[in-house]
């Protein structure tokens, strides 16, 4: 697909009904997660006002969007723990599957990252998350909360991602699994941050040649060496560091 067309779809998609403006009714809580679901992807998590996304979502009640969620960390908490169980659930079924064949390759396992997220670009709502977690795995720190909204991305409640860390740090270069490499790490921001960027521009076109270059790449990320001069640099971290 050229940049034209991409910029076609991208401009076909945004004059559809949003999901929050199509579907009427609803409990309040789901109002507010669909508006700041498309609210968030757009404008990024500090581009909207918690004020804008209860108006967005059709609530007279200015103080709604505080009664459900306290505050904005808290209303993305609830957003990713509405669309990670799905994704978890996806993961698990791969994580069986190859688990109980044995032998797995590392393009396998880097596979079983990304496919289960590939699948919600069908979504409209999906697509949404996809960029609101490109937007949070963008801002993270060294350290992840686990209670936090990325959090709830990097250790779904489920596990799938423990699971599939165990699975995957066998199969990649001694050193590169903790600190300070944090190659898993590194591959999950990846995959997200390219995903959010295809949810952006073709969501809901077909993504079968993007879906297998991503699982190239993420398996490149978990699998290469590390170099002789990277090598040196830690050395000399570690001794520095006694």
């Amino acid at each position: 697909m050229t940049d034209a067309s991409l910029r076609k779809s991208e401009r076909t998609a945004s004059s559809r009904p949003r999901a929050a403006e199509r579907q009427p009714g609803g409990d309040a809580r789901t109002q507010i997660l669909r508006a700041a679901g498309r609210l968030l992807a757009d404008k990024g998590l500090e581009g909207v006002s918690l004020r804008e996304i209860t108006r967005s979502a059709g609530q007279r009640n200015t103080t709604a969007l505080q009664y459900h969620f306290g505050d904005r960390e808290g209303l993305l908490r609830a957003h990713m723990d509405l669309h990670v169980p799905r994704v978890s659930v996806r993961r698990h079924v791969l994580l069986d599957h190859l688990v109980s064949r044995g032998d797995v390759t590392l393009r396998e396992a880097a596979g079983i990252l990304v496919t289960p997220l590939v699948a919600e670009l069908q979504d409209e709502d999906g697509a949404d998350f996809l960029q609101v977690a490109s937007h949070l795995v963008n801002r993270s720190e060294a350290l992840v909360d686990p209670h936090d909204a990325l959090g709830a991305l990097v250790y779904d409640p489920a596990g799938s991602l423990e699971r599939w860390s165990v699975l995957v740090e066998p199969l990649m270069p001694p050193g590169t699994a903790g600190p300070p490499l944090h190659r898993r790490f590194a591959a999950i921001r990846f995959t997200h941050i390219e995903l959010g960027r295809r949810a952006r521009i073709a969501a809901g076109q077909p993504a079968d040649l993007f879906a297998s270059q991503l699982v190239d790449l993420v398996a490149s990320v978990l699998g290469a060496d590390i170099s002789p001069e990277t090598a040196r640099l830690l050395e000399q971290r570690n001794a520095e560091r006694h």
